[in-house]
């Protein structure tokens, strides 16, 4: 079960070699929370057990900072980082509000607290965002894998956001080109896959950790050298679309004479660009400092004020969102900076925290509605935020 096995000759494709690892895993009964696997890096019997083959690697050993994908099978790769009192960071789930989170666990944290800091929970409850200006160095990276073959190929799940990590992390600098990449997989994970269904934006591994075998590659295949974006792929447009520090990374890139050019402007992008732009007034407002009630040009909703369908100076109507099941130890300061990184500042902000809720100001629809899509079901303290329009906003379409 250890070796490399040849796939069927007409297993050509990075989804039939996906498909038969996810197949393979469910009818054998390797599979384990959450299930299905399919779409998924996926959990398998024994995942503990290779994760703690880590802690032998002097690559391990070596490193101070290691960066530790949020997938449940490193589970006990995330435990061993925070064990051996490294510095963890766990990338944002889809990147929605950052690059990254770094785990800080409480001072004097007992053994059951860091099992706790490694599971997802965990992570949502004792994490510190890391933005692109963190100054992160990090010298060990740990990704899931669907597949990985023994020259250190890999497959991920398909969505594209292990590379894309990865390329943004050499892009601000927090990796270098002899960074070890290690993956943990199942050993019926570790297949041969061609050469050829490799893109230059795939991230290879330097060493595989399986339940039996601990496994070096040696893998000579450069590693992506930051985001190509003369060669954008679908994924990588649709992702400029969803992530904004993704935006946030090709505007400073751009700035510092970086030639950022897609190959071709696809028409789903043009589309996010002009949403996410709605006008020159609009964003100029968005993008403002924080400013105390009254210092802004336009007035503000006083902070802790009940105001939830304000007017602002020489404006309409403006649209409010509401956000609830704020916890009660978020300050006003921490939501604020989770909207800057979302990229949807609002142009004022009546803040309620004893009620565990605040109110976003508008001047523009379309910003309004990406706040709620992007504020939804956002972890903040450990809560799951609701966002939704103010009530007196929803039957106005």
């Amino acid at each position: 079960a250890g070796a490399g096995r040849a796939l069927p000759s007409g297993a050509a494709s990075k989804w039939d070699i996906r498909e038969k690892v996810w197949e393979h895993l469910e009818a054998s009964g390797l599979a384990e929370f959450p299930r299905p696997v399919r779409g998924r890096i996926p959990n398998f019997k024994g995942s503990f057990q290779a994760c703690c083959s880590l802690r032998e690697l002097d690559v391990f050993g070596r490193a101070r900072e290691v960066k530790v994908d949020p997938d449940k099978p490193l589970e006990g790769a995330r435990l061993a980082a925070l064990q051996a009192r490294k510095t963890l960071l766990v990338p944002t789930p889809r990147l929605r509000t950052g690059l990254f989170n770094r785990i800080v666990p409480p001072p004097g944290a007992t053994k059951e607290i860091l099992r706790r800091c490694a599971t997802s929970q965990g992570v949502k409850d004792y994490s510190v965002p890391v933005g692109l200006d963190g100054k992160a160095q990090v010298d060990l990276v740990v990704v899931g894998s669907v597949a990985v073959s023994e020259k250190g190929w890999r497959i991920g799940k398909g969505e594209g956001y292990a590379d894309m990590e990865y390329a943004m992390m050499v892009s601000m600098g927090a990796v270098q080109e002899d960074t070890p990449v290690v993956t943990i997989v199942h050993d019926c994970q570790v297949l041969d896959i061609a050469e050829e269904l490799l893109d230059d934006h795939d991230l290879t591994v330097d060493y595989i950790l399986t339940p039996t075998r601990t496994i070096q590659t040696n893998c000579k295949r450069p590693k992506p050298q930051g985001i190509m974006w003369h060669k954008a792929s679908s994924i990588l447009i649709q992702m400029l679309g969803k992530i904004p520090i993704l935006k946030t990374l090709r505007s400073r890139e751009k700035q510092s004479g970086k030639d950022v050019t897609l190959q071709d402007e696809h028409p789903a992008l043009a589309n996010t660009n002009r949403a996410a732009i709605p006008n020159k007034k609009v964003m100029a407002a968005n993008t403002q400092p924080w400013a105390a009630p009254g210092s802004a040009p336009v007035a503000q909703p006083h902070v802790g004020s009940d105001a939830v369908n304000p007017k602002l100076e020489g404006s309409d109507t403006i649209t409010t969102v509401y956000v609830g099941n704020l916890p009660g130890s978020l300050r006003v300061s921490e939501l604020k900076r989770a909207l800057r990184e979302l990229q949807v500042v609002p142009a004022g902000l009546s803040w309620q925290g004893a009620q565990h809720r605040a109110f976003l100001h508008y001047r523009d629809p379309g910003a309004a509605g990406r706040a709620v899509s992007s504020l939804q079901g956002l972890s903040l303290g450990g809560n799951a935020l609701r966002a939704e329009l103010a009530k007196n906003q929803r039957n106005k379409g």
